[in-house]
């Protein structure tokens, strides 16, 4: 399909968000008829202990765009986000989160700049959220710019479009809510081109978030901490016959 034709995949992981789900997907079905001819929306259900992956597939069997991977077992919001990924076929790719927190109607300012950037990320400048979830975004934010050289807002935040060969050409590891930094600091590092836009969010209305656990934070270092040394080795992404000749 030519570049005058774009595709548009849209997918979101699902965990305890059945009151969600149904909400997420025919926002995401009347968004995409919208933007494309052609398009897919895929749900990622990380083995949700509630009716999200029930949902999910009733859906699928209701509306020809929509499929859904399921997961026998919960891996974590970066692996739901990596299944996603190698789920979707078309030329571009917008992942989001199944609890609607960010609204998928802003996805037409992304898509307006798709002919200038690889990656398009957001940034929240509004924020409506708890102190403790605030202090814990705006830390976890200026680590990573001191840490990998970036200088993003707010890489974390849930919304995001990408070109679908871009991102297949990324060596991903992240298991944790790190994923979403993990594929901005390596496209970077590629030399692709990478934006950000401004969106406002709409936190959930039922239940927490999990991104701000102490579980989730601690997985989140541990994969900060595992990619710094991967990126920052000397056999990082060398040249085909590359091999570093000692001074």
């Amino acid at each position: 399909m030519s570049e005058n034709m774009p595709s548009l995949s849209i997918f979101f992981p699902v965990y305890n968000d059945e009151r969600t789900v149904r909400r997420v997907t025919e926002k995401a079905i009347g968004v995409c008829k919208e933007l494309v001819d052609d398009y897919e929306i895929v749900i990622v259900n990380d083995a949700s202990p509630d009716r999200s992956g029930e949902i999910a597939d009733e859906l699928a069997s209701e509306y020809d765009a929509v499929r859904v991977v399921h997961h026998p077992v919960n891996k974590g919001y970066g692996a739901a986000v990596r299944s996603g990924l190698a789920a979707c076929h078309n030329t571009w790719v917008c992942f989001t989160d199944g609890d609607d927190e960010y609204d998928l109607y802003d996805l037409h300012k992304l898509w307006a700049l798709r002919d200038f950037y690889d990656l398009i990320i957001t940034f929240r400048y509004v924020r409506r959220y708890s102190s403790w979830r605030i202090f814990v975004s705006r830390v976890y934010n200026r680590v990573l710019r001191r840490l990998f050289y970036t200088r993003y807002r707010d890489v974390s935040t849930g919304l995001r479009l990408v070109r679908r060969d871009v991102v297949r050409g990324l060596e991903l590891e992240a298991t944790s809510p790190f994923i979403g930094a993990e594929i901005a600091i390596k496209t970077m590092l590629r030399g692709y081109r990478v934006g950000e836009v401004g969106i406002q969010t709409f936190p959930r209305d039922f239940g927490t978030g999990s991104a701000t656990t102490p579980t989730n934070i601690v997985k989140t270092i541990l994969d900060m901490i595992a990619c710094h040394r991967r990126v920052f080795s000397e056999g990082y992404d060398l040249p085909p016959a590359g091999e570093r000749k000692a001074l």
